[in-house]
């Protein structure tokens, strides 16, 4: 089987991923909380409820920010 590979940008780091992978797809496969996080795509926010409409391109970056809860 031959897959397409995006190279993206994730926090400032390269990463290699299949063409058809959607926002949601990464998010669920790098094992983040989708309640915790914050995701900036291309200098944009993003809203949870867009995650699975939006596919990579090549050199996309991505800002993933953890909110963490404490006291």
């Amino acid at each position: 089987m031959n897959f397409t590979y995006n190279t993206i940008f994730i926090n400032g780091q390269a990463f290699n991923c299949i063409y058809s992978m959607s926002l949601q797809d990464l998010v669920l496969y790098l094992d983040f909380d989708i309640n915790t996080i914050i995701v900036e795509y291309n200098q944009q926010i993003v809203s949870k409820e867009l995650f699975d409409k939006i596919f990579f391109k090549h050199q996309d970056r991505l800002e993933v920010v953890t909110i963490v809860g404490g006291g």
